[in-house]
């Protein structure tokens, strides 16, 4: 199947990969997270393949239909094939066969080009690694971390990396904040809010992932963050927040005030 070939009722994507800036070893894994959204009929990899810095890339170019694309480095300094990614992004854009584009980069200097490619409408989905800049990671759609896509995927199988803990959630007060405000802005009366539009709401502020965080989807993600009640009534998923506990320090130090009375 050639890069342009059309599949009724799939989504095409552009899969750009920057060699100089992904391992190699990811690429399964990014392309099996690719095709949740869709064909990655395009998969283009770029880098100089002179390098040795790319032999481990050179071995997986084949074995997954990935079109590596030749740009040497024209001076000191300059990297030739960011450039070449970025033009050939633009160009697939305004060929209008696509649907999204996949981004595998841990380089922050992508992030006008993602930023450029939403604003016309595209999905972008990027992937990189935790060293990732924060603009370029808030700009995509979503962000996978490709440490932590790993990580969720291997728990079942006896890999180490564990989720974050209840404490660790609670600490990461952006975090809290995120859920607490999608939680907040679909809720009735009562409180409760579907997960569909806490969902949402949170892909609609940035590039959140529960597996960022070690869990597979937002639910497991909220219920482990011990700051919300989760219920279930026939297929739906219902949050709303937890009642804040009684202040029992207060009450202890209340009573510890009520001295006894001296006696002689």
């Amino acid at each position: 199947m050639g890069e342009h070939t059309r599949i009724d009722n799939e989504k095409r994507i552009a899969l750009l990969i920057d060699a100089d800036n992904a391992p190699a070893a990811k690429i399964d894994v990014i392309l099996a997270e690719v095709a949740r959204h869709g064909v990655a009929n395009v998969r283009r990899a770029y880098g100089n393949w002179k390098s040795q810095h790319l032999v481990g890339w050179e071995k997986v170019l084949h074995e997954y239909a990935i079109r590596p694309i030749q740009q040497f480095a024209y001076s000191t300094g300059k990297n030739a094939s960011d450039m070449a990614m970025v033009i050939d992004a633009m160009d697939l854009m305004y060929a209008r066969n696509l649907d999204g584009f996949a981004i595998v980069s841990s380089d922050a200097d992508f992030t006008p080009l993602v930023m450029r490619l939403r604003n016309d409408g595209y999905a972008v989905y990027g992937f990189g690694q935790e060293k990732t800049p924060t603009p370029f990671v808030k700009a995509c759609s979503t962000f996978l971390y490709l440490e932590k896509l790993r990580a969720a995927d291997e728990v079942d199988s006896g890999g180490t990396t564990k989720p974050r803990t209840g404490r660790e959630l609670q600490t990461d007060r952006e975090l809290v904040q995120l859920l607490r405000n999608a939680v907040s802005a679909g809720a009735d009366d009562a409180g409760w809010s579907h997960l569909g539009e806490v969902g949402s709401h949170v892909r609609n502020q940035g590039s959140f992932d529960a597996r960022n965080y070690g869990y597979r989807n937002l639910s497991a993600l909220i219920d482990a963050t011990g700051l919300f009640e989760v219920r279930r009534v026939g297929q739906a998923v219902e949050i709303r927040e937890a009642p804040k506990k009684p202040a029992a320090k207060q009450a202890s130090r209340a009573r510890g005030r009520r001295k006894p009375a001296a006696t002689d």
